[in-house]
C-alpha cells in the first residue's frame, strides 16, 4: 500500500486516469464493432460510413495516449481492405 502523501495522491491519480481510458477504450471499440458488422452483413456503403466515423475515434485515442499510433493505422488499414475486398 502507498505510504506517503505523493504515493496516495499518484494512486487516486491513477484510478481516476483508468477510469477514464477505460471509456475511451469502450468507446472506440464500440465504433469498430460497428464497421465489422457492417462488413459482416455485407452492406459496403454502410461499412464505408461506418469506418469514415471510426476513423476519427481511432486517431483521438491515439492523441489521447489510449492507443499506440501504429496500432490505430493497423486497425484502419486492415479494416479498409476487408471493405475494399467485399467487391
Amino acid at each position: 500500500m502507498a505510504n506517503t502523501l505523493q504515493s496516495r495522491k499518484r494512486v487516486r491519480q491513477i484510478e481516476s486516469r483508468t477510469a477514464v481510458n477505460k471509456a475511451r477504450r469502450s468507446r472506440i471499440r464500440t465504433f469498430i464493432r460497428k464497421v465489422e458488422e457492417a462488413i459482416a452483413s455485407g452492406d459496403r456503403d454502410a461499412a464505408s460510413a461506418a469506418l469514415r466515423a471510426a476513423q476519427p475515434e481511432l486517431m483521438r485515442g491515439v492523441t489521447r495516449g489510449v492507443f499506440h499510433r501504429n496500432t490505430a493505422a493497423r486497425k484502419i488499414s486492415r479494416l479498409s481492405a476487408r471493405i475494399k475486398a467485399m467487391g
